[in-house]
């Protein structure tokens, strides 16, 4: 295993003239989980995504378990890798939106058999067997058979985590998984993040839940206008930041 399963160095990243990303810093070590907080508008969405390769970066680097994201090495030189090798190498990075993007028309075990069928080539029994308990470990298990749209939101993001983790990926990604739940349903929903975190679990978590950053992270990234303003462990960050913007900030969201 690479001693970081996450290395991002100096990535910028533009939408036409607008430059999202800034020169953007991060190092994960296996097994942490690291939170990503800051206002809207900030690139915390986008950098997340430029982990995963769903936007190509315009300068830096970015590695996950040693590997270049969308890029490989010859020499001293680096090729994009084609569109088939970039989804290879996707398939072991779990990724949960803010909202959850299941197939309506298939029942909860078939969203999450789905995967690891279809793209892996995994014996159904086996895949079917996982997902009953991944479904057992988020807490799901009487829903089975029923449909999306039978399920409460906080309960179909359940279902989203369970399918990304149906892929066996060595790490997850989250793109504030709450924000698009009633409060009441959020504490399920973070209940099955910090269970995988006591697992081991490799995470990047962009969220709001400042909660949730303090108890679980291990480590805090306070991201604005494209830049990481502030890092360190969350408790030191959230109670004694350093930088005026970061006070401003959580002087306004706690």
């Amino acid at each position: 295993m690479a001693e970081l399963m996450v290395s991002a160095q100096k990535v910028h990243k533009h939408f036409g003239r607008h430059e999202v990303l800034k020169g953007v810093d991060l190092s994960v070590p296996p097994g942490q989980v690291v939170c990503i907080i800051g206002p809207s508008g900030s690139g915390k969405s986008t950098f997340l995504r430029c982990i995963n390769h769903l936007e190509k970066i315009d300068a830096g680097i970015i590695e996950v378990d040693g590997d270049l994201v969308g890029y490989r090495r010859r020499g001293d030189k680096i090729y994009e890798l084609s569109e088939r090798e970039v989804a290879e190498r996707r398939q072991r990075i779990g990724m949960v939106f803010q909202h959850f993007n299941l197939f309506p028309h298939r029942t909860v075990v078939e969203n999450i058999i789905e995967g690891p069928i279809k793209v892996l080539k995994e014996d159904k029994v086996e895949v079917v067997a996982r997902a009953r308990e991944l479904l057992r470990k988020v807490g799901l298990s009487e829903k089975e058979n029923a449909y999306p749209a039978s399920l409460s939101g906080g309960q179909q993001q359940r279902v989203a985590i369970a399918r990304a983790l149906a892929m066996r990926p060595k790490l997850m990604l989250f793109d504030e998984p709450t924000s698009a739940l009633d409060p009441e349903l959020v504490g399920d929903v973070l209940g099955v993040m910090r269970s995988l975190a006591e697992d081991g679990m490799t995470m990047i978590v962009v969220t709001h839940e400042i909660g949730f950053a303090r108890e679980v992270g291990d480590h805090l990234i306070f991201m604005d206008d494209g830049v990481a303003v502030e890092a360190g462990d969350p408790r030191d960050v959230i109670t004694n930041p350093q930088q005026e913007r970061t006070r401003l900030f959580l002087s306004k969201v706690l």
